[in-house]
């Protein structure tokens, strides 16, 4: 279990106030001058150096993706850091306590990050459906600008960096980067094709470099303890400390900060007060957020919370969003009812997502009450192997690997309901 004096984030409950004067107490904003004195090529390997992964659910190198941005601009030319705080991942509830209890974690990792990567400025772009967060922000913002610590000569490093808190309008899509600068230069939100990758050609045309909440709020405690000592949690290429949220048939759900490769049933009984109605209770876990797939109980009983041993489980750390489902779920149910969330969440700009989101949905209702044929299964997974790798953006497979996971782990159920279907009804389905 992780040593409380090794949690970056000491605040996650809101035992505490959430303001400056507070924070700094807690250790925010200590020698960021003195860190930022050490040079942005510095801070960059720092990073890279750490291990960050980023913690939106791609998991790619934090630190890698900030030395794409050009150190060199033509005269005059501005860049930009976005920070992507539009949670919209069903089971995701970690970058919302983070705006609500530790918020100038965020700003002052947006400060460093920004100077890293010689930004102009930086917009966090908040999800719609976060009012008071969003509130907490936008006075986070202002207390900070109040103290010198951003503005014209940042924490008087001599350096100038703004903050803007934009307020999405709860459109699920803008989570992805692309549609997230559309929404930000007020177009409809829809991803963009690349190349050009937005570190070239990003927000108003200029470099741009998008993160999580999460993976820049901790950016500042790597800085001041070390590269190392963020490294020396988890596995090789999993490293660090992760905010984990658990949700589903627990007895206490919960968000929590613990060490990287921690075994799911460990993160589980230790944090959640276990699995309701006992281990032995436990039917299927969805490890990363809704769009990853499913992993049965005989999986969970071993597996690890990190990015590779949940790619050799066929499933994903994600936003490390642990929905736990007990025996009492109707499995097909609820991958159908994420299989409508997608569909209405698609922004309809991809033919395969636009049509096969609303194709799939209307399969997966009639699975839900046998209402099919059998072959119909091998159908249904074909057509998502179809909708993934071939849209824009992520959301065709966020749609496709669910249904995946479900006809994998629980095809004996399905097709269970469609004899059971037959047998009550002297009938089979039609096509």
């Amino acid at each position: 279990m992780l040593q409380d004096k090794d949690r970056i984030f000491t605040n996650l409950y809101g035992y505490e106030d959430w303001g400056v004067d507070a924070a700094m107490k807690r250790g925010d904003w200590d020698g960021t001058r003195e860190i930022m004195a050490k040079g942005q090529d510095w801070i960059i390997e720092e990073v890279k150096e750490s291990g960050l992964r980023g913690r939106g659910g791609a998991g790619f190198p934090t630190g890698l993706k900030w030395s794409f941005m050009p150190k060199e601009r033509p005269a005059g030319q501005p860049a930009y850091l976005v920070v992507n705080a539009d949670e919209s991942e069903p089971g995701t509830c970690k970058d919302r306590e983070i705006l609500r209890h530790e918020p100038h974690k965020l700003i002052e990792g947006a400060l460093l990050a920004g100077f890293a990567m010689r930004a102009t400025a930086a917009y966090i772009y908040v999800r719609g459906e976060f009012y008071r967060e969003a509130e907490r922000l936008e006075a986070t913002v202002a207390e900070a600008y109040e103290k010198g610590l951003i503005g014209r000569n940042a924490s008087g490093s001599g350096y100038d960096f703004d903050i803007h808190v934009h307020r999405g309008a709860g459109a699920y899509i803008c989570g992805e980067e692309t549609a997230m600068l559309q929404s930000l230069e007020g177009k409809k939100g829809q991803p963009r094709l690349k190349p050009p990758f937005p570190a070239m050609v990003g927000l108003y045309g200029a470099p741009t470099t998008v993160n999580n909440v999460e993976s820049i709020s901790v950016v500042p405690t790597i800085l001041r303890r070390g590269a190392g000592w963020f490294s020396s949690f988890g596995r090789p290429n999993n490293t660090g400390t992760k905010l984990f949220c658990i949700s589903g048939h627990v007895n206490k759900p919960c968000t929590v900060e613990e060490s990287m490769s921690i075994q799911l049933r460990d993160l589980i009984e230790r944090h959640a007060g276990g699995v309701r109605g006992g281990w032995d209770n436990l039917l299927a876990v969805i490890p990363g957020g809704s769009s990853v797939p499913l992993i049965p109980k005989s999986v969970c009983d071993e597996v690890l919370m990190d990015y590779d041993a949940l790619r050799e489980a066929q499933s994903g750390l994600g936003t490390a969003a642990v929905i736990v489902m007990d025996k009492s779920t109707d499995i097909v149910r609820a991958i159908a009812r994420l299989s409508y969330f997608y569909k209405h969440e698609s922004c309809g700009q991809c033919t395969p997502c636009r049509e096969g989101t609303g194709w799939m949905w209307r399969v997966m209702e009639r699975l839900v009450e046998g209402r099919a044929r059998r072959e119909e299964i091998d159908l249904l997974l074909e057509v998502t192997k179809q909708v993934e790798g071939h849209t824009i953006c992520a959301l065709g497979d966020a749609a496709a690997w669910p249904i995946q996971g479900l006809i994998r782990h629980f095809r004996d159920e399905i097709e269970r309901r469609i004899d059971d279907y037959q047998r009550r009804t002297g009938a089979i389905a039609a096509e």
